[in-house]
């Protein structure tokens, strides 16, 4: 078995409505395969029409459950419409997984307010409208929200500002959401990830004569992750196994962050 695969006797979701976004690639991808691979009916949502439906044909092609959604998580109505076609379609929804995102990279004094609210409205703002908009079904069925946050929330990182601020944003709305609505049934986690194999990660795109010492405090001590693998934990983290689990910022970065 590779890392990250679910084995075969995996059947946590069987039953359950998933919704994930950025579903299209990286992390989102990976995440919506590992879920439907363990019995999910699967709600695949993102801006990328072509990454989506390669993702939602390998579910199926897999014996899964799976249907594409096109969703930018700026538009609040559009997340309210995506909720509630999905509780139509299928009653309800147990599981929401956060996982879009996107970076910038630039030195603070040359960050513009397109770009800042780019990065926020996407992996912030959007987040949070869409759980706000999902939050009446996860109650009524005592589901799970899992964000994705990163080691970039935690420590402070050159030339990444806006995404630093925001994921530090998630891992405090996690902590929120798990107070506020744990003696409901609720649970909200968030995954911190340090380097993992996507486009995302692989697009590094500093600033004219950034100082490369301080980017390399941005490598973690070993090699990076694969997508696979932070999927594992997600499923792990909205299953029924992960019951006492809430509130929890969960670290996979090899260490990056002890230090």
């Amino acid at each position: 078995m590779t890392a990250g695969t679910a084995p075969s006797n995996f059947h946590r979701f069987a039953g359950r409505v998933a919704l994930v976004t950025g579903a299209a690639a990286g992390i989102g991808r990976a995440t919506a395969l590992r879920l439907a691979a363990e019995g999910a009916t699967l709600v695949a949502a993102d801006v990328v029409a072509g990454g989506l439906a390669e993702t939602v044909s390998a579910i199926h092609a897999a014996g899964g459950r799976a249907e594409a959604v096109a969703l930018d998580v700026r538009d609040t109505g559009a997340c309210r419409a995506v909720v509630d076609g999905v509780t139509a379609s299928h009653g309800g929804l147990d599981v929401l997984c956060n996982i879009a995102g996107v970076m910038h990279w630039n030195r603070v004094t040359d960050v513009s307010e397109a770009d800042f609210d780019r990065v926020l409205g996407i992996n912030l703002r959007g987040l949070y409208f869409l759980t706000q908009a999902a939050l009446p079904s996860l109650l009524e069925r005592r589901g799970v929200v899992v964000n994705m946050a990163s080691a970039a929330g935690v420590n402070g990182q050159a030339y990444t500002s806006p995404y630093c601020l925001s994921k530090a944003g998630v891992i405090s709305f996690t902590r929120c959401l798990a107070v506020e609505y744990a003696k409901q049934g609720l649970r909200a986690v968030a995954v911190a990830p340090g380097g993992v194999n996507t486009k995302i990660a692989a697009e590094v795109d500093l600033p004219e004569g950034a100082d490369l010492q301080l980017f390399q405090k941005l490598m973690p001590l070993v090699e990076v992750a694969e997508p696979e693998e932070i999927a594992a934990a997600v499923a792990y983290l909205a299953s029924d196994e992960a019951r006492y689990v809430n509130g929890a910022t969960l670290h996979i970065d090899g260490a990056q962050t002890a230090g």
